[in-house]
């Protein structure tokens, strides 16, 4: 990767991974997009406005920069897309098909983010293998799967290096959440801190995996540098670092904020998605092929939102 353009880089996970690249390649090197106007975290790095709808958008910011690799995060999220599917399927899947149409034009390698949505009822719920059944019955999980397949497509019939991890939910200090159905873990620190009081959207005992995000901007950087040689997969690895359930994750948060009280009033909608997903991953294909392995668990993760939000939020 020597040229980088991260597409929907104002969302959850690009906020964060334009910096992340930033730091390891250079300012100047990576250009952030998407279709509003960038915040100030993006510091005076290069933005170009790109809706990734628009072929010919595309297309001049992978000339105008000379890329070589497209992070490609514009997207909808589960619970938005459920609210809008016929607009998920045209970002999400159109998005897609014209990011992996310039990087054939071009040669240049793409990262597609795909999730846990990805599986469905019939999938293996515990320990999800790499390889399994993939029934998603929601229009984000159908994008998904979809786009999996794609960027496969893609690979074997144009050589275009796509690659990709299959994301658990993701818990951020540093942008509020933006319409997932793991919010949850993103939203009760805000509310704990806040007021010592939060009321989920899931049941207490729903069980997912979860990903601090420093974890899970190594995960798409890593990916992306690994010898390409030593992987047999390339697409859609499982990867996680955590497991854990709302009534655990509050279990956690007491051990630094004694008085937190959670309480449930189930969002039907939100709660058929996360049955509908694994209660784990195997992501022993991530650990063998590339060296995956995360560095926080649900303690130091739990440690380090609280200091961090205690700061932001000025509570310390």
């Amino acid at each position: 990767m020597k040229k980088i353009l991260v597409t929907g880089a104002l969302g959850q996970i690009g906020s964060e991974l334009v910096v992340a690249l930033r730091q390891g390649y250079g300012v100047d090197n990576v250009v952030a997009s998407d279709v509003k106007m960038p915040a100030a975290r993006h510091g005076d790095g290069p933005f170009a406005y790109v809706d990734c709808t628009n072929l010919g958008q595309i297309r001049e910011a992978v000339r105008r920069y000379e890329i070589d690799t497209i992070f490609h995060l514009a997207a909808l999220l589960s619970a938005v897309a459920e609210e809008r599917p016929q607009v998920a399927w045209n970002v999400n899947m159109g998005g897609l098909y014209r990011v992996l149409e310039v990087a054939r034009e071009s040669r240049a390698a793409v990262f597609f983010p795909s999730s846990i949505g990805a599986f469905g009822p019939s999938t293996p719920p515990d320990s999800t293998p790499q390889d399994t059944t993939q029934r998603p019955t929601t229009m984000y999980g159908v994008t998904k799967v979809a786009g999996e397949l794609l960027c496969d497509y893609y690979a074997q019939r144009f050589r275009v290096d796509a690659r990709g991890v299959r994301f658990p939910g993701i818990i951020s200090h540093v942008v509020v959440p933006g319409g997932g159905t793991t919010d949850y873990a993103v939203d009760i620190f805000y509310q704990a801190l806040r007021y010592r009081h939060y009321t989920c959207f899931l049941e207490p005992d729903t069980r997912l995996d979860m990903m601090y995000m420093p974890d899970a901007l190594r995960a798409a950087i890593e990916v992306m540098e690994a010898d390409a040689e030593k992987l047999a997969h390339r697409n859609a690895f499982n990867v996680t670092a955590m497991n854990l359930t709302p009534d655990e994750l509050a279990a956690e948060i007491r051990k630094h904020i004694p008085d937190f009280v959670i309480d449930y009033d189930v969002d039907a909608v939100r709660q058929a998605i996360a049955d509908s997903w694994p209660n784990s991953l195997d992501d022993s294909a991530a650990r063998s092929e590339w060296g995956w392995s995360p560095t926080y668990d649900i303690e130091t993760m739990t440690a380090d939102m609280l200091e961090k939000l205690s700061r932001k939020l000025h509570l310390d």
